[in-house]
């Protein structure tokens, strides 16, 4: 079984990974200021520090709540907070739309810790853009999660699918399967289940995580 120690370092090597361009571009845009006279160009890389500096915020706000312990809340987080954070992910994207449909107005932990990263997988396999559609609600003890993105190409990766439904190898996991691999640790321990749906235009995420203490928001 993988251990927390090698699971933690693949998460930091993904985090890693997807903060290397936003931070980058930043590098870039301070080098270019420094070098241009011209208003108008200086203003050009005024204006890509500024979404590259709004872009890696909110990454690093994502990462902390859909990989990390999310200090700072109790048991619960209010659902508004991954819904920002969808919202500011998508933002810069005009190809893609988000549809927010939680009904709770907070969710247990390890419900948003899943719904997060459902929802980038969704992000990620709309490669020509479309519509993310985030839902969740919790009923009979239990928080039901739904995840649909559709559009005119929807990828994904069918290692992400096998370390989802625990079919991967460990020596076979990387920085990129590790939030999958993790997601489906999560459930386990919750006496959950994640799935999933591929087709051409479409991707179906979906998880059912138990409230222990059959809280309902």
């Amino acid at each position: 079984m993988t251990s927390s120690l090698d699971l933690a370092a693949l998460l930091c090597s993904r985090l890693c990974h997807d903060m290397l361009s936003p931070v980058g571009a930043l590098n870039n845009g301070l080098e270019l200021l420094a070098d241009e006279n011209d208003p108008a160009m200086r203003q050009r890389c005024l204006d890509l520090l500024e979404q590259s500096a709004s872009t890696s915020a909110s990454k690093l706000k994502f990462f902390r709540l859909a990989y990390g312990a999310a200090g700072g809340f109790g048991d619960r987080v209010p659902s508004q907070e991954p819904r920002e954070l969808l919202e500011s992910l998508t933002a810069h994207d005009e190809r893609v739309t988000l549809e927010w449909s939680v009904t709770e107005s907070s969710l247990p932990k390890p419900a948003i810790k899943v719904l997060l990263n459902l929802a980038a997988m969704g992000l990620e396999s709309l490669v020509r853009g479309g519509t993310l559609e985030v839902g969740a609600e919790c009923r009979e003890g239990a928080t039901e999660i739904a995840i649909r993105a559709s559009g005119p190409k929807v990828v994904f990766d069918p290692v992400i699918g096998k370390a989802l439904s625990g079919q991967l190898a460990e020596e076979e996991l990387s920085g990129r399967t590790a939030p999958a691999h993790m997601i489906r640790l999560v459930t386990e321990q919750q006496d959950g289940g994640v799935q999933f749906a591929h087709s051409a235009d479409a991707l179906v995420l979906g998880a059912v995580l138990p409230d222990p203490e059959g809280m309902i928001g």
